[in-house]
């Protein structure tokens, strides 16, 4: 399973500056991203104090997803064996390609027509909606988020609120277009009665439910679901057969566990005790059952994760994307999801897409973030965001990837930096040179240095500088320079 990850390429390339310049000029965007992600902030800080059991909560998830890390294959095997025992099939997949491929023959098998699909980001990991388009199968896409960005043409901008780059009136537009009776008002009332008439009856008529699992549990075998509108509850009740994809990572010992991680996640990405709707799953309909699947597959996903076993990435498998790391990411509340290029967005993104992607496409992402630790503080389980950033930026410059301006400003800097005659000699040309390009004591422009002053004033260095001034004043505090 220690396949060579893949994830079906972006619909551009991953130019991230471009993109993150053209999400910072966008003041429509910029004020659905504020509305989200302040509203998400709020909501989770008042989760977090009214539980005030919460870090110890937050210690005991990061105990469960590290034992399960460091038990892998003992509770793949475990799970594997009895969700074969409770009637359902299991596959495995070791690239995001193979993933796709089983989901796209099991509904051939089917004999499926119509395809609904729950909200899923392993499901975008694989590229598993535009291979259900490719193979002409009626995909329908149940989520209101993930229905927006259907009708949109595009891709998810957050994992937990798909559509959060879309304002209300870009959505009611959509809707008239497209949905056969359109609503009457703009209202969110309406809107979301537009949704359900244009999607119940494909619900009901389905052949094949896909969805995804915030939790596999190993000792049932079951798969656990949580969602906010009741869809994934609906749409894997009427078909006659019902696919799950999980990344092996997804893993508790127990129902008992997985109650543990409930509390986090619910609070960390939306701010309640626990989300709308929390179903199992376990096998296909049984004798006296009123609905349920004929068949239950269960696709378990590697793409990458035990390679990041080994490659000094284990904390990032503790992740149950709740997505509190973007929703508190300086960076990611300027430009959104879409500037990253890739399936995963935020800090987190940052880490796992030079996983799916290659380090060399992206190169720039563990450069968006400001090292703050602020993603690290809000994280339900810990994870060392920053440290696996920084690990990300070595290896960026071991393997020689960073632009030759870099290379050759840093090692220039080392070289004078290791001779302080040499260093202090610089230092005064650099200072005085820069007093030739201020304005009004502040610094607009300097030519090697326009990524920092294009969008900023920097105030221009003083006449004299601390050393200078030391160097003149002879302080001294009971006898002792100061």
């Amino acid at each position: 399973m220690s396949g060579t990850p893949h994830v079906s390429p972006p619909a551009q390339p991953l130019r991230f500056h471009a993109r993150a310049a053209a999400a910072v000029a966008d003041p429509v965007l910029r004020t659905a991203i504020a509305r989200t992600t302040d509203r998400a902030e709020r909501q989770r800080a008042n989760a977090v104090a009214e539980f005030p059991q919460f870090d110890d909560a937050r210690l005991l998830g990061k105990r469960i997803k590290d034992h399960v890390i460091d038990n892998l294959d003992h509770y793949l095997v475990t799970f594997e064996r009895n969700a074969i025992a409770s009637g359902a099939q299991v596959h495995w997949a070791a690239t995001a390609s193979e993933a796709s491929h089983i989901v796209v023959e099991l509904c051939r098998a089917a004999g499926a027509r119509r395809v609904t699909r729950s909200k899923s980001m392993l499901g975008e990991e694989i590229g598993l909606p535009h291979a259900l388009d490719e193979a002409g199968f009626e995909r329908v896409e149940t989520d209101l988020a993930e229905h927006i960005v259907q009708l949109g043409g595009d891709t998810p901008s957050h994992i937990v609120w798909p559509a959060m780059h879309r304002t209300r009136e870009q959505v009611s537009a959509m809707f008239h277009q497209s949905h056969r009776v359109p609503h009457s008002e703009e209202t969110i009332e309406a809107l979301v009665g537009s949704a359900r008439r244009e999607l119940r009856d494909k619900f009901l008529s389905a052949d094949v439910a896909i969805s995804g699992a915030n939790f596999l549990i190993a000792d049932t075998g079951s798969t656990c679901t949580v969602t906010n509108e009741g869809n994934a509850e609906l749409a894997t009740s009427p078909p006659r057969v019902h696919i799950v994809t999980a990344g092996i990572e997804k893993l508790v010992p127990s129902a008992a566990h997985a109650v543990a991680m409930l509390r986090l996640l619910a609070r960390s990405a939306t701010g309640a005790d626990i989300t709308q709707y929390t179903t199992l799953h376990r096998g296909p309909r049984r004798p006296g059952d009123h609905d349920g699947p004929e068949q239950f597959h269960i696709v378990l996903v590697d793409n990458g994760r035990t390679r990041m076993l080994k490659e000094g990435l284990r904390e990032m498998l503790r992740c149950i994307r709740c997505g509190a790391c973007m929703n508190h990411c300086v960076v990611f509340r300027q430009i959104g999801g879409h500037a990253y290029g890739g399936v995963y967005p935020g800090p987190m993104g940052a880490v796992l897409t030079p996983v799916l992607d290659g380090l060399a496409a992206s190169r720039d992402l563990p450069h968006a973030y400001t090292l703050n630790g602020r993603c690290r503080e809000v994280c339900p389980v810990d994870i060392p965001l920053p440290t696996l950033l920084r690990g990300w930026r070595d290896r960026s410059w071991r393997e020689g990837l960073e632009p030759p301006s870099a290379r050759w400003g840093i090692g220039l800097f080392a070289f004078a930096a290791a001779r302080p005659w040499l260093f202090h000699l610089g230092l005064s040309v650099a200072l005085h040179a820069m007093r030739l390009f201020r304005r009004k004591g502040l610094l607009r422009g300097l030519p090697l240095l326009r990524g920092w002053t294009r969008h900023r004033d920097f105030p221009a260095p003083a006449e004299r500088s601390f050393m200078a001034l030391y160097s003149d004043t002879k302080v001294h505090f009971k006898g002792s320079p100061v």
